[in-house]
C-alpha cells in the first residue's frame, strides 16, 4: 500500500486512507475471474459505505448488497443500478420493505415466514410483486470468531431448514411474491475453501430435494465471508478470489441457466484502506511502554468488538532504529481500547504517524462518536 508520507502529514488525524490502485486491481481480478462465467457479485455496502469507494465500486459494474433502507439509497445515488441491488437483513421494516420495491432492486433475501407475510401483504397493499430468495440457515461452522458467523442453528439470521418447505409452498402460492432463489451466508474472515465446499454440497442436495418438486430456482445466492491477511498486507494485498470462484464453480451442480451471486465486502475493500493516527505520548509503565493514539475503539472497533488484529507500522520512524515492545492504545476511557499488545517498531516518539492496516473493512462503516469524537474523514488517493 502506498502512503504518501508528506501528504499524510498536512492532514488531520486519525484519517481513514484509501488507496485507489489497490482498490482498482481487486476489482479488476474478480472481473477477470468471473468473466465468461454465471457468477454476479454483489458489493456488501456494509464494509465500507464510502461515498468515493462506492462509486469506484459500481462503475466496475458490481451489484450491490443491502442490509439497511439507507445503503439501498446509498447504493442507488453511487450509481448502482437497482436491478444489481439485493437486499437482506434479518429485521427489515415495513418502510425499508416498501422502500425496497418502489426502488426496483433486483430481489429480496427473506429470512422467516414472518417477513414473508408481511412482504406479501406490503406488495398487495402498494402494487408490486418483488422478486425474494429464501435465506437458508444451513447450519455449518464457518470455524471463525463467534460474533461474525451467522450459518449455525443457534444464529438469528435465515430459515431453518425443517420451516424451508413451509417457507418455499407459501411463496410459490402467492400472488404477490416471484420465488427466484435460494440464499445462504455462513460467517466472514473465511480464508479455508472448506467451508465453501460444505456449503455448496448442501445446496447440491436442497436444489436436488426441491428438482424433484418441481421447484426450479434461478438464484443460487452463497453469500460471502471470504477472508483477507491482516498480518502480511503488502505480500497479498488481493484476496484468492480465483480459488474462491473456482470452489464454488467446480463444486456446485448448475443447471442450465442458474446463476451464482456472491455477496463480497471485505475481500473487496479491506486492503486498500488504512487508519492513520497521530502518536499524542509514548507513556512508560512499570513493566510497559504504551503508545497513546489519537485514534481510539470509536475509530476502528473491530479489536475491542472481538480482539481482531491489525497490523501497525510506525510511518515516520527511523526505519533503522532499534526495534521495541510497545502497547498501542487509543484514548477512549475503556480498557479494551487496545490496537496491539507486544507490538515491535522501530524507536518510537510523540508525533510519529502510525498506520492500522487493513481497515478498509469494518472500520469507517462502524465508527461512532462515542466520547463525542467525531468521525474520521477520509482521503481516496
Amino acid at each position: 500500500m502506498n502512503i504518501d508520507i508528506d501528504l499524510a502529514k498536512g492532514l488531520k488525524t486519525p484519517l481513514y486512507w484509501y488507496d485507489y490502485q489497490i482498490l482498482q486491481a481487486t476489482l479488476d481480478e474478480i472481473n477477470r475471474c468471473i468473466s465468461g462465467t454465471p457468477v454476479k457479485v454483489h458489493y456488501a455496502v456494509k464494509a465500507n459505505s464510502n461515498k468515493k469507494l462506492l462509486k469506484v465500486i459500481s462503475e466496475a459494474g458490481l451489484g450491490a448488497d443491502c442490509v439497511s433502507g439507507r445503503e439501498v439509497t446509498a447504493a442507488i445515488n453511487a450509481g448502482f443500478k437497482p436491478d444489481t441491488i439485493c437486499y437482506a437483513g434479518v429485521g427489515k421494516t415495513d418502510r425499508e420493505l416498501i422502500l425496497g420495491m418502489k426502488s426496483g432492486i433486483a430481489y429480496f433475501n427473506v429470512e422467516s415466514i414472518e417477513e414473508l407475510k408481511v412482504l406479501e401483504q406490503l406488495a398487495e397493499e402498494y402494487g408490486y410483486k418483488p422478486n425474494v430468495c429464501l435465506r437458508v440457515n444451513p447450519n455449518i461452522d464457518a470455524h471463525t470468531h463467534h460474533y461474525i458467523t451467522t450459518g449455525l442453528e443457534e444464529n438469528k439470521f435465515g430459515i431453518h431448514l425443517s420451516l424451508l418447505a413451509e417457507a418455499v409452498e407459501f411463496s410459490r402460492n402467492s400472488e404477490f411474491l416471484n420465488l427466484v432463489g435460494l440464499h445462504f451466508h455462513i460467517g466472514s474472515q473465511i480464508t479455508d475453501m472448506a467451508p465453501f465446499r460444505y456449503l455448496c454440497g448442501k445446496i447440491n442436495q436442497l436444489v436436488e430435494e426441491y428438482e424433484r418438486k418441481g421447484v426450479e430456482f434461478k438464484i443460487l445466492n452463497v453469500g460471502g465471508g471470504l477472508g483477507i491477511d491482516y498480518d502480511e498486507p503488502d505480500k497479498n494485498p488481493i484476496p484468492d478470489f480465483k480459488g474462491y470462484f473456482d470452489t464454488l464453480l467446480s463444486t456446485l451442480q448448475l443447471r442450465e441457466g442458474q446463476e451464482v451471486h456472491c455477496e463480497l465486502g471485505r475481500a473487496v475493500v479491506g486492503q486498500c484502506g488504512s487508519l492513520i493516527s497521530q502518536v499524542t505520548y509514548v507513556k512508560q509503565g512499570i513493566d510497559r511502554r504504551f503508545i497513546i493514539l489519537d485514534a481510539g475503539m470509536n475509530d476502528l472497533l473491530r479489536p475491542a468488538l472481538y480482539g481482531a488484529h491489525h497490523k501497525v507500522e510506525n510511518l515516520t520512524a527511523d526505519k533503522d532504529s532499534e526495534i521495541e515492545t510497545y502497547d498501542v492504545v487509543g484514548p477512549i476511557c475503556e480498557s479494551s481500547d487496545v490496537f496491539g499488545k507486544d507490538e515491535k517498531l522501530p524507536l518510537t516518539r510523540r508525533g510519529d504517524l502510525i498506520a492500522l492496516r487493513s481497515a478498509g473493512a469494518y472500520g469507517e462503516s462502524m465508527a461512532s462518536t462515542y466520547n463525542i469524537r467525531p468521525i474520521p474523514e477520509s482521503v481516496l488517493v
